[in-house]
């Protein structure tokens, strides 16, 4: 009864896609592979739809919708970037699911992606999802396939 107001510390984050998660040393950009962004992982994945990957709330959706952020439960921010180079589609092949200031649950679509448009427009669909908030501690899980249900990380303030 009195866990009601108990904060939360520690938010257990699950994958946004089905597909490979990759370290962020293997994406190829500076940005997130030399870690300028924060710490975190990427994936390389086959659908069409990114999913919550923790219960939070929509912070940022990116006017050209390649990029959101979601604060999750125990404050950490968390920046999903769809594909590399993506500014430049200016929001085509991107329909968003969600409005800024929006509650998610882990596994609630966000986005969807036109695959069909992204092959033809030649586009690298690695996506990085980093932790943005310095003050909070990452343990990664092991990198491989994944599904939806499978966490990839934990995030806890420091």
């Amino acid at each position: 009864m009195f866990n009601l107001f108990k904060k939360v510390v520690e938010c257990e984050v699950y994958s946004p896609v089905i597909g490979k998660m990759i370290p962020l040393d293997d994406v190829p950009d500076p940005v997130f592979s030399e870690k300028m962004m924060g710490e975190g992982c990427a994936f390389g994945f086959e659908g069409d739809t990114v999913y919550a990957p923790c219960n939070g709330e929509i912070i940022l959706i990116a006017n050209t919708y390649h990029a959101f952020g979601i604060k999750a439960e125990n404050g950490a921010e968390i920046l999903i970037h769809i594909g590399l180079d993506t500014v430049n589609l200016n929001g085509k092949g991107f329909e968003v699911l969600v409005k800024e200031h929006t509650k998610v649950k882990a596994h609630d679509p966000l986005v969807r992606i036109d695959r069909e448009f992204m092959k033809e427009n030649k586009i690298d669909l690695t996506m990085p999802m980093v932790i943005t908030s310095s003050d909070y501690e990452i343990e990664l899980d092991e990198y491989g396939e994944k599904e939806l249900s499978n966490r990839v990380l934990k995030v806890k303030k420091k």
